[in-house]
């Protein structure tokens, strides 16, 4: 799935802390894969200004990021409660149009 910075940082923050092993097994090895590495750090001009993350938006082309059925369940439970309890941002909107409208 193609993912912009904002939605990796988006994902990564609503990922789980807590769970089953399965389940924390699988956002382990998905936060891996949402991280940025020293080359997108550079390509993307990525720094930390306080609590705020900063990057150059021209630069971010996506990356293409997979994500098996059992992490697209999780993902998906996270991004319905966050519905459910009305806290959805705009932050959350393309993650839940990717996730949840498009099943």
């Amino acid at each position: 799935m193609l993912l912009k910075v904002l939605d990796r940082v988006t994902l990564l923050g609503i990922l789980p802390e807590q769970g089953d092993y399965l389940t924390l097994k699988i956002v382990r090895k998905l936060r891996e894969a949402l991280s940025f590495d020293e080359a997108e750090l550079a390509l993307l001009k990525i720094v930390q200004e306080g609590n705020q993350m900063k990057w150059d938006a021209e630069a971010d082309e996506g990356k293409d990021i997979e994500i098996g059925e059992k992490a697209t369940d999780v993902v998906v439970g996270c991004l319905k409660k966050l519905n459910d309890e009305k806290k959805l941002t705009q932050q959350h909107y393309s993650l839940y149009e990717k996730f949840v409208e498009s099943k």
